[in-house]
Formats: structure tokens, C-alpha cells, sequence
């Protein structure tokens, strides 16, 4: 579909600020628990060093952003529905682990929310492809992160 350099380049913003705001309220929660609750759970050799998270992160919601924008841009409203409501509802359950495990200090729970996380960014994913095949493989790193994240999640939760 196309649409106006200025209409395209405000819907990138908006698809940018959607997910680094998700990104901010998720880290809004962990900052509460990094420095005392989660700094005394016993974690796996493999687990990264805190400093690690926010730049994977944040260059992982800015790629999500740019890929919802691709699927948006390139086609009408009633073919993207589908593919940005799976898109929102991985976000929403992004934001949903940090809640369940950081906020609440559940990491059994945590690993039930992370489980369905992964499994709504490949269908988003598998979703994005058929409009824009960029789009699709622009979430695959985040599903990758998010993997490790799950064996991570699950880590923690078996040494606690």
C-alpha cells in the first residue's frame, strides 16, 4: 500500500516508540529487582553479566519496531491485522515476563509466560513473511535472544 514519505515516516516513529516504551516499562520493573532480589539468586555459568541486557535489548526492539513498520507499509490494513495483532501480543507478553519474573519474583511462572513469549515471535514471525520476508528474518535474532533467555529463565528457576 502506499502512503506518503511523512505518513511512512511517522508510523516508523510511532512503531519505534511503541516497543522502546514496552522496552522502558519492562526495564522500569527489572530495575526494582536487579540490584537486590535477583543479585542473590544463584545463576547458571552462562548467564550474562547484567551490562549485557539493556544494549540487546534496545537494539532488539528497535529491529521488532522496523520489522512491525515493513508489515505495515507494505500492505492494506485488513492483511496486516492479523500479523500486528500476533506483533502486539508478543509485545504484551514481553512485558508480561519481566512483570512475572523481575515484578513478581515468580521464575516458575516466568518460564510459562517466556515459553508462550518464544512461541508468539515465531508465529509473528511466520506471520511478517508472506507480506515482507525482511520483516520475518528481522525478528528472528530477537527469537534467538529470547531462546537463550528461556533456558536462562528455566536455569535459574531449577537452582532456586
Amino acid at each position: 500500500m502506499k502512503r506518503s514519505r511523512i505518513v511512512e515516516a511517522v508510523g516508523l516513529v510511532l512503531f519505534l516508540a511503541l516497543c522502546l516504551g514496552i522496552g522502558a516499562l519492562g526495564a522500569a520493573v527489572v530495575a526494582g529487582s536487579v540490584n537486590t532480589w535477583y543479585a542473590d539468586l544463584n545463576k547458571p555459568p552462562f548467564n550474562p553479566p547484567n551490562e549485557v541486557f539493556g544494549p540487546v535489548w534496545t537494539v532488539l526492539y528497535v529491529m521488532m519496531a522496523i520489522a512491525a513498520w515493513r508489515v505495515w507499509r507494505a500492505t492494506d490494513r485488513e492483511t496486516a491485522r492479523g500479523p500486528l495483532t500476533m506483533f502486539a501480543l508478543q509485545l504484551a507478553l514481553n512485558l508480561g515476563w519481566s512483570v512475572a519474573f523481575f515484578g513478581l519474583e515468580r521464575t516458575g511462572a516466568a518460564v510459562a509466560v517466556i515459553v508462550a513469549l518464544e512461541l508468539t515471535i515465531i508465529t509473528t514471525a511466520f506471520a511478517f513473511r508472506p507480506i515482507d520476508r525482511l520483516a520475518a528474518l528481522l525478528m528472528v535474532p530477537y527469537a534467538l535472544w529470547v531462546g537463550f533467555a528461556t533456558v536462562l529463565n528455566i536455569a535459574i528457576w531449577r537452582l532456586n
